[in-house]
């Protein structure tokens, strides 16, 4: 028996640099190809609805998750998260933190949300809140008020609709909080009484009853008020 002959191996023919070009530009003359288009990014505040639910259910923007002493905020100008500072005093965020997106407070900022659940959501991400009650709160003689709420789809807290329903000392946990995170920074912060749900379904009715329109002239963000 005669031993096989191996044939000898076929070479596909490669490709032309100018063919390659052709079909795949390298990536850094897609990523600059890209850059010269004019697209726009999303921004959490203005761009992501409030939800169909609203004032009771709406979404919540987390900036800042439970157990963080990292204080988190929106930068109004890119629509990131950016770290704002780290908390001068030995504390941490007892619960997530963030705003509803298409509202405007007397402070020129969304309405801010306490949101109670289970477990720590990155910052940048948004949820489904549902409003229990109101913090009134003075930082520094201004108003700047807190919805009280829980997250809709946690299934340990979705079924809270008042925040009387929750425990006193969750209630002394969370005013604590604000009233000593500020401490070390000499400003001044005063809690007052937690109020019902239906006190916080009017507020955040109140800041969604005008638009905040953002624009970004000159590097910095200009909010106009237009009302509705």
């Amino acid at each position: 028996m005669w031993p096989a002959v191996m044939a000898p191996p076929t070479e596909t023919p490669s490709q032309s640099p100018e063919a390659q070009k052709s079909s795949h530009a390298p990536l850094n003359e897609r990523i600059l190809s890209s850059l010269t288009r004019k697209n726009v990014a999303a921004h959490p505040w203005h761009d992501l609805e409030i939800g169909p639910g609203a004032p009771i259910t709406f979404n919540c923007v987390v900036e800042i998750p439970k157990g963080s002493k990292v204080k988190y905020e929106l930068d109004k100008k890119t629509g990131l998260i950016k770290v704002d500072r780290i908390l001068y005093s030995s504390v941490v965020y007892p619960h997530n933190y963030g705003f509803i997106p298409r509202t405007l407070c007397e402070d020129n900022d969304p309405m801010d949300v306490l949101v109670i659940m289970q477990e720590p959501v990155l910052p940048g991400c948004f949820l489904r809140a549902k409003a229990i009650g109101l913090m009134p709160m003075i930082d520094q003689g201004e108003k700047d008020d807190k919805i009280i709420a829980v997250c809709a789809d946690d299934p340990e807290y979705r079924h809270y609709t008042d925040i009387k329903e929750l425990p006193p000392h969750r209630l002394a946990e969370i005013r604590r909080f604000f009233e000593d995170y500020k401490k070390n920074e000499n400003k001044e912060v005063a809690v007052d009484h937690f109020l019902p749900a239906n006190r916080a379904y009017d507020a955040i009715q109140g800041s969604m009853s005008v638009e905040p329109v953002c624009r970004i002239y000159s590097g910095e963000l200009e909010a106009l008020v237009s009302l509705t």
